[in-house]
């Protein structure tokens, strides 16, 4: 079921149920309390329940077992259907999924050119009550319903085509051209390999839910950037499921600015509730900003600002509350705030009417009066304004009207001059702002400036300590490849969707020295922040992981079944064929829609050498082989398509890079369906072997939105065999889409983030945990990818930072191959970070696994990538 509805051309998200939240997020199931007396069927329900896991790759720990027998046969139903609706949910497996060609791979094409003459000769000089024009049978041609075609069932295959084969679209289920398809082969029932089930625990009852939900919830408000849209989905669950009368839980604090935002619109949100919730909402705002994201949050718009809405009504107690704050607020600053969103706050004002409360609040007054350049004169209220003015630095109201000067103003007029010292003395007073113009600061010392590369240095040591985590860690990743010359630069601009832009890079490198220099100084602090957590003895990391991005610009990532950060690149999962699926549905404002999806094939120069596309259904035989182009999805059924992808093939046939790409044919946005979502199986079984859509065999689900009409979520390379995880749109006009006309743009769009992800100028996730376990254990274990392992241990008089260098070198401290149980306490150990979690832990370890597996949430702290982020942040 869709968790959306669609009222006019406004979609609504309804929050998700508190059940699947902590599923998705901790592999948590929570029961109500058993019956008195078992039921003796108990035992068969929950084997049956598991059975059915089991085929979508999922296994019941013990003790949930347990539980799930003891219940009634009633309440075991009631979980059992909504355990599975979750789990087929987020595979993507509550829908159904029929291709074009109902015996995909084997009756796809070979010609796809003559197919389309075929269709078209149909359609040009086929008449009713004649034989065939293609193959001259008579009596074969009927007109299928409701597009009237007039189909030959000698020439198509009605158990075979699931549409009209001449417009392929969906039919009435009920024509006599459709007839039941052929059952798919399948040599034997095959459960997924135990490498890939995961482990479903017993999270208690509903009381002991209502606390994990806490806990959940506490993590997201302690994420130091902006929330993916999946983590924002899980925290409007979150709060809706919770009351407002223990509102002394709440953090005093909390460091991610849309997470505030949305924190303080449901503080407020109820109205019975604002006596108590306004004190609270009104500590938590501290700057102008934070007043124009509350304000678009309650009205129903973005967070992040990049989309704002008509601001809805504001109550007087709101107004006089964020007055009141603003009023607190330095008003040059607030002024500068507002200066970025200039026409929202002129909206916004017509909501808070600041001047009518300017006695009061003369300070945010006068911020609106900068902004708005009000003239002032000899009435009360330019009296007012002066007056708070001459507490008010950096506001000039001598003039005929209220001036701000801008701190951005001066910064940037000191970097076009040139003055590094006073560019420098500005920034200090923002540090955030320091690092991200660090590159420029570097270039302006020039080669020759020692002075001014000590200045710039010195700087940046005073101020780091005061950053936040994801801008060091961005800074670290741009500088320390700065010291030779790039060919292309990649821009993440911010917006409602993860856009790129590529342009020259013609800047000249930085002196060797000052980079290192730099990245020493940013190292250092990201370990010493590392260090500020509690410490352990065995720490576990796996070299898997570095391949790996650590997480960015999260806010634009797509909702997805692995939660992989963008740029991450991970080998390909043994399997003979890997299957890219597609799949949406028509909602009422969208109309008829058709989405494409194609694989476009590059070499190892990135020329494009052919595509895999409702335009071309094979490349190379049965190297590359699409299901067939759905043009529209009606429900209940909608469309799916698929491309099935041999490594071994493609490779003998000349490819090196396979881009995977969805684009909207007739340029409807993804956001307009009623639902969109694609993803990519590996396939154990060849050919048309087993169903069509393996849920036991998907490796990733994502969802399809926004206004964008083409996505590029992945590349693989077939030659090292791996997948990175990319995870962008592109920019498209007109309608028409093929992939051979974008085949220029996705090869400067791949490879350039290829080049991106691979020069090191983002930071690895594999590095964090290694920073972090250098940081807190006294004995790191290195698994490698071979199943070897090294050992190192903190050596006498060895710091961190010495420590954490040594860790992935030749230099360790016990044999390769020997395992954790022969390095540290029985215990084993508390801090592992993983790539699969298939490594038996003691109760109240930290974990992060990529894929969970096995690992209980009920005995394990469960982390995110983004928690990883966030356990450097400032303290």
């Amino acid at each position: 079921m869709s968790n959306t509805e669609v009222i006019g051309r406004t979609t609504t998200a309804r929050p998700r149920a508190l059940a699947t939240v902590l599923l998705s997020r901790r592999g948590a199931v929570y029961l109500p309390t058993p019956a008195v007396v078992p039921d003796p069927a108990g035992d068969s329900g929950a084997a049956l329940l598991e059975a059915d896991l089991v085929d979508r790759g999922y296994l019941l720990a013990p003790p949930l077992r347990a539980a799930l027998a003891a219940l009634d046969a009633r309440a075991m139903g009631a979980v059992g259907r909504a355990l599975l609706h979750d789990i087929d949910s987020a595979l993507g497996a509550d829908r159904p999924h029929v291709p074009l060609l109902r015996d995909f791979p084997d009756s796809t094409p070979h010609d796809t050119y003559a197919h389309y003459v075929d269709r078209v000769l149909t359609v040009l000089f086929q008449r009713p009550e004649q034989p065939c024009v293609l193959c001259g049978t008579v009596d074969s041609v009927v007109p299928v319903s409701p597009c009237a075609h007039l189909v030959c069932g000698s020439c198509f295959d009605g158990a075979d085509f699931s549409a009209c084969p001449v417009c392929e679209r969906r039919i009435d289920p009920s024509d006599p051209f459709l007839r039941p398809r052929r059952p798919r082969r399948q040599l034997f029932r095959r459960v997924a390999p135990p490498e890939r089930l995961r482990l479903l625990s017993y999270g208690g009852d509903f009381t002991a839910r209502d606390a994990d939900a806490a806990r959940e919830l506490d993590t997201l408000l302690a994420r130091t950037g902006a929330l993916s849209p999946q983590d924002t989905d899980d925290l409007e669950a979150l709060l809706a499921a919770r009351t407002r009368d223990d509102l002394d839980r709440l953090p005093a604090t909390v460091p991610g600015r849309e997470t505030k935002a949305r924190l303080v619109a449901w503080l407020l949100a109820d109205p019975t509730a604002v006596p108590q919730a306004l004190p609270v909402a009104a500590g938590l705002i501290d700057t102008a900003t934070d007043v124009l994201r509350v304000l678009a949050v309650r009205s129903g718009g973005d967070a992040g600002l990049v989309e704002i809405p008509r601001f809805a009504a504001v109550p007087r107690p709101l107004r006089r509350a964020l007055l009141s704050v603003l009023d607190t607020l330095d008003p040059a600053q607030a002024a500068q705030d507002m200066r970025r969103y200039r026409q929202a706050w002129i909206h916004a004002a017509e909501r808070l009417h600041p001047f009518e409360h300017a006695n009061r609040f003369p300070r945010a007054a006068l911020a609106f009066a900068a902004l708005r350049g009000t003239r002032l004169g000899d009435d009360a209220l330019s009296a007012t304004l002066r007056t708070a003015a001459e507490t008010a630095a950096h506001i000039d109201v001598t003039g005929p009207t209220a001036v701000a000067h801008s701190w951005s103003g001066q910064v940037e007029a000191a970097l076009a001059a040139r003055d590094l010292a006073g560019a420098l003395t500005l920034l200090e007073q923002r540090p955030g702002e320091l690092v991200r113009r660090l590159d420029h600061l570097l270039r302006l010392t020039g080669e020759k400036d020692e002075n001014g590369s000590r200045s710039a240095v010195r700087a940046l040591e005073r101020v780091v300590p005061r950053v936040a985590p994801a801008v060091l860690l961005s800074a670290l990743g741009a500088v320390r490849t700065r010291d030779r010359e790039q060919v292309a630069r990649v821009f993440f601009p911010k917006g409602a969707a993860a856009k790129t832009h590529v342009a020259d890079d013609n800047r000249p490198a930085l002196p060797v020295p000052l980079v290192r220099t730099v990245v020493d100084v940013l190292t250092a602090e990201l370990l010493r922040r590392a260090g500020q957590a509690a410490p352990v003895d065995v720490a576990v990391v796996d070299a898997a992981l570095d391949g790996l991005v650590a997480p960015f610009t999260e806010r634009t990532a797509s909702r997805a079944l692995v939660t992989l950060p963008r740029g991450s690149e991970l080998a390909v999962p043994d399997g003979r064929t890997l299957r890219l699926f597609l799949h949406w549905m028509e909602s009422p404002t969208s109309g008829t829609t058709d989405l494409d999806l194609s694989a476009a094939m590059f070499d190892a120069d990135w020329r494009h050498v052919g595509e895999c596309a409702y335009t071309s259904l094979r490349y190379a035989g049965e190297a590359a082989v699409h299901s067939g182009d759905l043009q529209d999805a009606p429900p209940p059924l909608g469309a799916s398509e698929f491309v099935d992808l041999d490594l071994e093939l493609l490779g003998a046939a000349g490819v090196r890079y396979v881009v995977a790409v969805v684009y909207s044919y007739n340029n409807v946005p993804f956001g307009d369906l009623a639902e969109a979502f694609a993803g990519l199986m590996v396939r154990d079984q060849p050919g048309n072997l087993g169903p069509v859509f393996d849920p036991r065999s998907v490796e990733q689900r994502f969802d399809l939105t926004g206004s964008n009409r083409a996505c590029v979520p992945l590349l693989i390379d077939v030659q090292t065999r791996t997948m990175r995880w990319l995870d962008v749109v592109k920019g498209v006009t007109g309608t028409h889409h093929a992939v051979w006309r974008h085949a220029d743009a996705l090869a400067t769009l791949a490879h350039r983030l290829t080049d991106l992800f691979a020069s090191g100028a983002r930071v690895g996730l594999g590095e964090l945990a290694v920073w972090q376990a250098a940081a807190r254990a006294a004995t790191v274990v290195l698994r490698h990818t071979d199943g070897s392992r090294s050992v190192y241990r903190r050596r006498d008089g060895e710091d961190v930072t010495g420590f954490a260098a040594r860790i992935g070198s030749p230099d360790i401290d016990a044999p390769i191959g020997a395992g954790v149980e022969d390095d540290g306490p029985s215990a084993g150990p508390s801090l592992a970070y993983l790539l699969r979690g298939d490594l038996e832990l003691p109760d109240g370890s930290e974990v992060f696994a990529l894929h969970p597996l096995s690992q209980d949430a009920a005995r394990v702290r469960l982390l995110a990538a983004a928690d990883l982020v966030t356990a450097l942040a400032p303290r």
